[in-house]
């Protein structure tokens, strides 16, 4: 990701000299995505380095979280360019603005080469990871970004209409506005500790139930997710018969393990009915593996 910084960062200057060069708002545009994209590279790249640290007393899952923060912050830094690239396209039609297109196409070539270089070098990323994520999105904007700029440079070379290059623009806003509410509603769920998505929490429970012989019934289910990636889970259980609490721990980690893939997981077991029906937490018999 390193690599993919210094390629965004160093282009970004010459895309904004030459938006103002040949007076193109669709490189302006994109010019002012990559000061997004720069910034978001930045801080995906502190991220996951933050991100490695040690857990310690008062951060107790350590430092993992700050990529879910890092892509939030990236994705509402889309919408913000997303909007301003809008007004501005709705000035120039109202105050259309001579766009020299030879410029322009050399500069959004020469940007596309730079993109794709960049490109390739988070692909070869984890895009499960949402930070990571964040940051191949706004990559690939600059990429669109560049293949509309280039479009918008040969008609205006072609023919000479220049709001082409606004209404380009609009719609680089738009897949820009795509991609940043993707990041956004994704990161804004894990901030939340929604439930990770493609888990089902009654899914779980009718499967314990159905599936494991020492569990009578599950309840209190509750799963979140410290990152995209690292899913934890609470619950409690009721055994059937004289099933031993450690025999029955083991048989609800195998199965979550093998069925969901959770292996983090803290369980209460329960005896008889429910100490705590309001799903709080009690300390019947608590055990926490991962």
């Amino acid at each position: 990701m390193g690599w993919a910084f210094i390629i965004i960062f160093v282009f970004m200057f010459v895309e904004g000299i030459g938006g103002i060069a040949s007076g193109s708002l669709a490189l302006l545009a994109d010019a002012g995505h990559m000061v997004s994209d720069a910034a978001a590279l930045g801080l995906s790249w502190a991220a996951l380095r933050l991100g490695r640290r040690q857990a310690t007393a008062t951060l107790s899952y350590g430092y993992k979280r700050f990529e879910i923060l890092a892509a939030f912050v990236n994705g509402c830094t889309l919408f913000l360019i997303a909007a301003w690239i809008v007004v501005e396209a709705i000035k120039r039609f109202s105050a259309p603005v001579p766009v020299m297109g030879g410029t322009m196409l050399a500069v959004a070539v020469s940007g596309l080469a730079a993109g794709v270089v960049a490109f390739l070098v988070l692909n070869g990323g984890n895009r499960e990871n949402l930070n990571m994520k964040s940051a191949w999105l706004h990559v690939l904007g600059d990429i669109l970004g560049f293949v509309v700029a280039i479009v918008g440079a040969g008609v205006i070379m072609l023919t000479g209409w220049t709001p082409i290059d606004p209404i380009l623009s609009i719609v680089v806003a738009l897949l820009i506005l795509k991609s940043a509410w993707s990041i956004v509603r994704s990161s804004a769920h894990i901030l939340l500790e929604g439930t990770p998505e493609g888990l089902s929490i009654e899914a779980i429970k009718t499967d314990l139930e159905e599936n494991v012989d020492v569990v009578e019934e599950a309840h209190h289910i509750h799963a979140w997710s410290v990152t995209s990636e690292r899913i934890l889970l609470t619950l409690h259980v009721r055994p059937t018969g004289n099933a031993a609490a450690p025999d029955v721990i083991a048989a609800v980690q195998k199965r979550l393990l093998e069925r969901f893939d959770i292996a983090h997981v803290t369980i209460q077991v329960e005896p008889a009915s429910c100490s705590d029906p309001d799903g709080g937490e009690s300390a019947e018999l608590v055990r926490e593996t991962g």
